[in-house]
């Protein structure tokens, strides 16, 4: 069985790779950062913000249409890198207790229905192992935006974050084109992952 640790919706960030959201187990001085795209992003700052709209959005609808059916989110689980893309699942509690329906999700649509019911995300350990960076790379100066680090702090990342952070870039890229069954342009991004792993490996030597 996985060991799996509960985190917390730290921020969601910009950077020159795109939107990622940082995911901090609790009183860990460590994030996963999953780069997400603007409609995910935006799926999920208004999970944050608790934010209510005349017309249901598309995660607002599934839960509605899960409660009308008996089905309550109980937990979010981002369980696995396959493939260097991030794997994750829902357990919805129905009519037996101790047996929940598990469905496949997206780690963006997991972390978005989360919020809006205030269930549990948890993240494997293999995750945390594989993608966590220390959280303070993220931190600004006095003075700044949480939310939205300037350029000059993300120039003071070192070499090995740098790189770390584009191979996540890579995986939701990766990710998004097997989606969309964009086949060969997955296969390239696939060669890049590899490329940036060898790099990393020789430079380890």
């Amino acid at each position: 069985m996985q060991k799996m640790t509960e985190v917390e919706i730290w921020t969601i960030i910009r950077t020159d790779q795109g939107n990622a959201v940082l995911l901090r187990p609790l009183g860990s001085d460590i994030s996963v950062p999953i780069f997400i795209g603007p409609l995910e992003s935006q799926a999920i700052l208004i999970g944050l913000g608790g934010m209510t709209f005349p017309r249901p959005l598309t995660h607002d609808l599934l839960l509605d249409l899960m409660h009308r059916v008996g089905l309550r989110l109980i937990r979010t689980e981002i369980y696995d890198i396959k493939e260097n893309v991030f794997l994750a699942r829902l357990y919805l509690d129905r009519d037996h207790p101790g047996n929940p329906l598990i469905l496949d999700s997206r780690p963006s649509d997991a972390i978005a229905l989360a919020l809006r019911c205030k269930c549990p995300i948890l993240v494997s350990k293999k995750v945390v192992t594989a993608a966590g960076v220390p959280a303070d790379i993220f931190i600004n100066a006095p003075g700044e935006n949480p939310a939205f680090p300037s350029e000059a702090r993300f120039e003071e990342r070192s070499e090995i974050s740098e790189k770390s952070l584009r191979r996540l870039a890579l995986q939701t890229e990766l990710e998004g084109a097997v989606a969309n069954e964009e086949y060969e342009r997955a296969a390239k991004l696939r060669d890049a992952l590899i490329l940036l792993d060898n790099e990393t490996d020789i430079e380890d030597r």
